[in-house]
């Protein structure tokens, strides 16, 4: 059955690759992203031209933008199936060195700007009694890493918001749930990112944290050059989420071949304690 499917940070990386896969499936495929005419026009064009898709421009961290953009697609279609909360900005840096106003330009866009869409189309879900929403979390949402842990706090409350509003949506027939990629590279590393801000904070902090960059960036560039995972891996696990049958859906999808098993085994086991810490309040 074809399902009417909005996905948000479309012009690139995770977001064009779900469209695309979608979109061959048959679905009716509405892919957000901001500055169609402007930055974004190539990829809009693009995109546009895919014969079950049509691009609506959104910024996320724009209230009205929002609002526009999602009654545009109800007044056309008269409902929203699926909701992919995808679109994102990355940061690196010694937390020190971030000023509180550029935290908030992070948390803008990875927290407020998934809450504000969120807020537009679960109105329309819940009068309908159903939907599925898939927020694109992270690995960093569940361990932190050094130099991006303001990055990284995105993604934790995210891994919050959606674990806590589990069970209220549940009983409005709606399931919003997390799919969690691990290592990929895709334009986002390529994008303007929100780092560090305050000069001087971070090389004040010497050979230490120079020593600890040195050996992530070893890592991470010796994984993805030998390794370098396929990123429509995230496109195909948020492709089975939508045809798994409701009911039956993971709250989380841990999706990265980097770990080789780690990343659902270290699910489970907070599965299972969380389990036994709920029963333990009477729950």
């Amino acid at each position: 059955m074809k399902k009417v499917i909005l996905i948000t940070g479309s012009s690139t990386g995770f977001g064009a690759l779900m469209v695309k896969t979608f979109n061959k499936e048959g679905h009716h495929v509405i892919a957000a992203m901001r500055n169609t005419e402007g930055s974004n026009a190539v990829h809009a064009k693009s995109l546009n031209a895919l014969e079950n898709t049509e691009v609506v421009d959104m910024d996320i961290t724009d209230e009205n933008s929002v609002k526009v953009a999602v009654a545009w697609v109800y007044a056309k279609y008269g409902k929203i199936d699926v909701l992919i909360n995808n679109a994102g900005i990355y940061g690196a840096g010694v937390l020190e060195s971030y000023s509180i106003a550029q935290i908030k330009k992070l948390f803008d866009v990875n927290v407020w700007g998934t809450l504000r869409v969120n807020n537009e189309v679960l109105p329309i879900m819940r009068a309908a009694k159903g939907g599925l929403i898939i927020t694109i979390s992270s690995q960093v949402g569940r361990i932190s890493l050094p130099l991006q842990s303001a990055y990284n706090a995105t993604k934790f409350a995210l891994e919050g918001l959606v674990e806590g509003s589990y069970e209220e949506l549940a009983g409005q027939g709606i399931e919003s749930v997390l799919l969690e990629p691990g290592g990929f590279m895709t334009e986002i590393i390529h994008k303007a990112h929100v780092n560090g801000d305050r000069e001087g904070i971070q090389e004040s902090y010497g050979s230490a944290v120079a020593e600890i960059s040195q050996k992530i960036q070893g890592i991470f560039g010796k994984l993805f050059t030998e390794s370098a995972p396929d990123p429509q891996v995230i496109a195909d696990g948020a492709l089975l989420l939508v045809n798994t049958e409701k009911g039956k859906r993971p709250l989380r999808t841990p999706l990265d071949p980097l770990s080789k098993g780690v990343d659902n085994e270290y699910n489970q086991a907070t599965v299972e304690i969380k389990q036994k810490w709920m029963k333990a309040y009477g729950f």
